[in-house]
């Protein structure tokens, strides 16, 4: 990694942050540490659970997690 500003060193993590920004952050007016902390957080369940990314060819990331995995629940 070259620093900070070097947007190249992580590209999915930039990304993840411009949509956090553009998405929750910037269109909410928040006045402390707790509601700070409950936006994001609702943001990335939303980001994580029910979002389309392009990347993953219009599925969730959990979705795209999931695909071709067996996998049993522990009865």
């Amino acid at each position: 990694m070259d620093g900070r500003g070097h947007y190249l060193d992580n590209i999915f993590i930039e990304c993840l942050w411009r949509s956090l920004k553009q998405e929750a952050v910037y269109l909410k007016e928040i006045n402390d540490g707790l509601q700070a902390r409950r936006v994001i957080s609702n943001c990335m369940a939303f980001y994580n659970t029910e979002r389309p990314h392009s990347s993953h060819e219009r599925k969730t990331p959990k979705e795209a997690y999931w695909i071709g995995r067996d996998y049993k629940l522990a009865a």
